[in-house]
């Protein structure tokens, strides 16, 4: 975005992929845990990239950054994932410039949520940005596009009742168990990893279904214990899976492993038992549907329930791009001030040349010159004529190309443009 003095020779880009055209298989292949997204960051560093933010869901993985080419990004994804450039081309998005900047705010406004309403991205958003500019990896562009996304989210989610009722894999998965499975309360349910999503999943369990019965296990014994704790809920250790999933009518599987940790092999019931995965990749072998009594149902079927909350929330989206719109509108009106910034930085500097000829001029004209005073004086009048030409190139009536130019022209400042 060179016209706007953002980043010399460089485009603003957004690539990626999502559940609109990848399924849970390419994106587990693209998806990022915490140390590739740090190892991601600090190859961008390595190779020049001067400003990106990486987000990865279970849903979407996602760069937005500086570059001369989106080759350059989707090298960075391809590098620290298992995921191959054929595959990326299939499947992905890449966007431009304004294209790239209308996207993180649908994005982070939810719009782009496959449920919709679901505001988990923004906080997702605002941790990335975090994690870039402790890495030195976030320029003023990037910051301020972020906090303009930050402050559309925030406007929609309490102008508008787009979040009523607002929903997630983890709320989605509880309302269709009470939909399917009859006396949800008298049930065995085995939850099966306890990070975020696991969590979520198993605070709705406990509101939703008044059942008692739920046991928890995770690799890492004492997280599944912190959350136990705050439930009265049984912990068992990960050597038990097998012997727990025996047991259980209805096993939910939200690990973050990246192969599959539970297939046909370790299933053994003789009853019917409900699987739900909910992880990216998934961690459930398609191969348990072998077995007569198991179902599986995985987390890209559960995102697509739609209900009448749903479709009530489809009525907000009107006014959520109107509010989009405006915050956006606000954002470009500052980009445009970053288009002429070196204009008025040029002719302040022309101004002062012109200040400083003058002065010395009259030092040597008048025997009692005040030099302190002229240069007050001076400085105050430089002041005002550049504050007056920058108020006129933010009025919408005028054209700032054609002022800038016209500016340029009668200052002579175009080499000092170029050097500002």
């Amino acid at each position: 975005m060179e016209q706007y003095n953002i980043s010399k020779g460089n485009s603003f880009y957004a690539i990626g992929l999502s559940y609109k055209k990848a399924d849970a298989k390419i994106r587990g292949h693209f998806s990022l845990d915490t140390e590739s997204k740090i190892n991601l960051l600090e190859q961008a560093k390595q190779e020049g990239i001067e400003s990106l933010v990486v987000t990865s869901t279970c849903n979407r993985t996602e760069i937005y950054g500086f570059a001369q080419h989106p080759f350059q990004l989707i090298k960075l994804l391809c590098d620290n994932t298992v995921g191959t450039v054929e595959e990326f081309q299939k499947v992905a998005f890449v966007f431009k410039n304004k294209d790239a900047i209308s996207h993180m705010f649908r994005v982070g406004s939810g719009l782009d949520s496959q449920i919709l309403g679901d505001f988990e991205i923004i906080g997702q958003l605002k941790h990335a940005a975090s994690q870039s500019k402790k890495e030195g990896l976030l320029n003023h562009f990037l910051e301020r596009l972020v906090n303009a996304v930050i402050q559309a989210s925030k406007r929609i989610k309490t102008e508008t009742d787009i979040s009523t009722g607002a929903t997630s894999v983890s709320f989605a998965s509880v309302q269709y168990i009470l939909n399917e499975v009859e006396n949800v309360s008298e049930k065995n349910i085995l939850l099966f990893g306890t990070g975020k999503i696991g969590r979520n999943t198993c605070e709705n369990l406990v509101k939703h279904s008044q059942n008692k019965q739920i046991t928890l296990i995770n690799r890492t014994k004492d997280k599944a214990e912190a959350i136990a704790g705050k439930f009265n809920l049984v912990v068992k250790d990960y050597s038990n899976l097998q012997e727990e999933i025996h047991t259980s009518d209805i096993l939910i599987v939200a690990t973050g492993a990246q192969m599959p940790t539970v297939d046909k092999h370790i299933i053994q019931n003789n009853k019917p038992l409900l699987i739900l995965d909910l992880s990216i990749p998934k961690n459930v072998n398609d191969n348990v549907s072998d077995l007569e009594n198991v179902t599986l149902v995985h987390l890209d079927y559960l995102s697509k329930i739609t209900d009448n909350t749903l479709e009530k929330r489809k009525e907000h989206i009107p006014l959520a791009e109107t509010i989009i719109e405006e915050v956006k509108t606000e954002f470009n009106a500052w980009l445009e001030t970053r288009k002429f910034a070196p204009t008025i930085k040029a002719l302040k500097h022309k101004l002062q040349d012109f200040k400083n000829a003058e002065l010395d001029t009259q030092r040597k004209k008048m025997a009692n010159f005040n030099e302190e005073q002229a240069e007050i004086i001076g400085n105050k009048i430089i002041q005002k004529i550049t504050n007056h030409f920058a108020h006129h190139l933010k009025d919408d009536a005028i054209s700032t190309d054609e002022s800038l130019e016209l500016i340029k022209k009668v200052f002579q400042l175009e080499t000092a443009t170029k050097n500002a």
